[in-house]
């Protein structure tokens, strides 16, 4: 997850949080990744929101399950995907620690040597469209790299409800990620932008080379300075609505 950091008058910066809350809509929100209930709370505590949470890992479902409890979240022990079925969820494990943050569908930690190990099994996944909704006003994606899938799945259903987006894309857990999701974005007239320096950038603004240089090896966290993985997403009819909240270069 990405630091939590909220607008106010001193220092001007946006999260996936503030992001959401700023332009939040009574309706549907869906937190994929939900984890442990990081940003699931903090979403059901906004006004009129029903959130809908997806965490297909079950050791974190489980934490997410105590940590909801009678909050009338709407809980699913499923991937989200771009087709319903059984997948393989992969878990690194690291000095026998499993390192949840990083259990993924679309990678199997290979060729990281014998210090890391990966615990494989088959979790349930479902598509977002296959939920029918009718209001689903914002979403949180942080799906380890198969957040392409997870739009994927949901293309009728962006398409009909023009939700707000925070995405989580890192080039070490997918590459060409940054590429690939604001491009299927881009086809449904959504505008994908990062926030660096208290201002909006286009996605095209994005130097890899600079800003996405992080190890795919989960015992080596080193990363770039700025290290920019908290990706923006809006409907072009809410343009300007979105660039108030940061100026734009």
């Amino acid at each position: 997850m990405g630091k939590m950091r909220h607008l106010s008058a001193d220092a001007v910066a946006v999260d996936e949080i503030s992001f959401l809350t700023a332009l939040h809509r009574p309706g549907t929100v869906v937190d994929v990744g939900a984890h442990d209930g990081l940003l699931t709370l903090p979403l059901a505590a906004l006004p009129g929101a029903r959130v809908l949470a997806f965490e297909p890992l079950p050791s974190a479902f489980a934490r997410l399950t105590r940590a909801c409890a009678g909050r009338g979240i709407e809980l699913h022990r499923q991937a989200l995907g771009d087709r319903p079925g059984q997948q393989a969820l992969s878990l690194p494990v690291l000095a026998g620690v499993p390192q949840e943050q990083w259990a993924s569908t679309v990678k199997t930690f290979t060729g990281h040597g014998a210090h890391v190990e990966a615990v494989a099994m088959e979790v349930p996944v479902v598509t977002l469209d296959s939920q029918g909704l009718t209001d689903l006003t914002a979403m949180k994606v942080d799906a380890e790299g198969a957040e392409y899938e997870v739009l994927r799945g949901a293309r009728e259903t962006l398409r009909r409800c023009r939700p707000v987006l925070s995405l989580e894309l890192e080039e070490r857990h997918r590459a060409g990620s940054t590429w690939a999701v604001p491009a299927f974005l881009d086809a449904l007239d959504y505008i994908t932008c990062f926030e660096l320096h208290g201002r909006w950038w286009p996605i095209g603004a994005l130097d890899r080379p600079s800003m996405q240089r992080a190890s795919a090896d989960p015992s080596d966290y080193a990363a770039s300075d700025p290290y920019v993985f908290n990706f923006f997403a809006w409907p072009v009819e809410r343009d300007a609505e979105a660039r108030r909240l940061l100026p734009v270069p």
